[in-house]
């Protein structure tokens, strides 16, 4: 490409800046501050098969789980990228049982940070892209700091929400209400350029993208909706890794479940730290995002690791999949 026609990151955030008169330029900083910790995540991501990195740390998180050394790592990264500029007032993490909150000697900022640090990071070991979501609300607290209640709000009241994904190349995704755009490392210039310009989801799925092997655990609902589906010229692509599969679908057009199931009736995945940021952005791309009864980004948290089962990709399919499940069987397009 041209060096005239390419559009960093930067200067895109400066371009989109200048179309709101009343922007202060802090939710810009925090991106900017994103994207440095990205940097260098990915790169450590890209070396963590010849480093010490890779593996157990032999430490579960809040939810139990094993957390990989670059689990620790990713989260470290990210919080110290953003904590220190004046625009963060409190930060949470999928690693972290309880807020981060700004050290005293940092001042404090208007905006919420949350962020599941490193997505999928069980899947490092062998060579499956990974990733980072995050999420941006504005400070509603009244204290001089941030408190609990500035990250416990709405998915439909965040600011700017996205991911970053580390695969054959690094790519940040994201939205601020105004569209998807999505920018790609060029690691010649160390820059992000601006490589996918307003996505827009498709309207149908041509992929299908669910755990099968929980297909017993699921309530007979599901069961048939899954049933129903195989009548349909789908493809069926399942990673394991949030990231990865929501980013295929989006360009492609997809839909994918993660139903609750026999063992998890609350469902797997975190509705601060996966569920509404990326619901933010498949609504901003034209998609939608569900529990199986209600829009993901209408759901009040009730605390910081609450759970939610997850449909969320191409429209007509995620609100088809709320119809079986509620007995209707097709879809309400109003």
């Amino acid at each position: 490409m041209p060096v005239d026609k390419v559009i960093t990151l930067d200067r895109f955030i400066i371009e989109q800046e200048q179309l709101f008169p009343e922007a202060t330029g802090r939710l810009s900083n925090i991106l900017y501050d994103i994207t440095i910790a990205a940097k260098i995540v990915g790169w450590q991501v890209r070396r963590a098969g010849i480093v010490d990195i890779l593996g157990r740390a032999q430490k579960t998180n809040v939810y139990g789980e094993d957390v990989t050394k670059l689990d620790m790592y990713a989260n470290s990264v990210f919080v110290h990228a953003t904590n220190h500029s004046g625009n963060i007032c409190i930060l949470a993490s999928e690693e972290a049982p309880d807020c981060i909150e700004i050290p005293p000697e940092y001042p404090s900022g208007h905006y919420a940070l949350l962020m599941d640090p490193l997505d999928g990071s069980s899947n490092i070991d062998v060579n499956v892209s990974i990733g980072t979501i995050f999420s941006i609300h504005r400070k509603i607290s009244k204290g001089e700091r941030g408190s609990v209640e500035d990250c416990l709000q709405l998915g439909s009241k965040q600011v700017a929400a996205g991911y970053i994904i580390y695969g054959s190349s690094t790519m940040l995704v994201y939205t601020t209400g105004s569209g998807v755009h999505g920018f790609t490392l060029d690691p010649s210039i160390g820059e992000f350029v601006l490589s996918h310009q307003d996505i827009k989801i498709p309207e149908r799925a041509s992929i299908i993208s669910v755990n099968e092997s929980n297909f017993h655990k699921w309530s007979e609902e599901i069961k048939d909706y899954r049933r129903h589906l195989r009548g349909r010229p789908l493809t069926s692509r399942y990673i394991g890794s949030l990231v990865a599969d929501f980013h295929r679908n989006l360009l492609r057009g997809g839909i994918f479940m993660y139903p609750p199931d026999k063992n998890k009736p609350e469902g797997k995945l975190r509705l601060l730290y996966e569920a509404a940021p990326l619901a933010f952005v498949a609504e901003q791309a034209g998609g939608y995002a569900s529990d199986g009864t209600r829009r993901i980004l209408d759901i009040q948290p009730e605390h910081l690791h609450q759970r939610v089962p997850l449909y969320i990709g191409s429209p007509y399919d995620v609100r088809e999949a709320e119809a079986w499940i509620s007995g209707r069987k097709r879809p309400d397009l109003d």
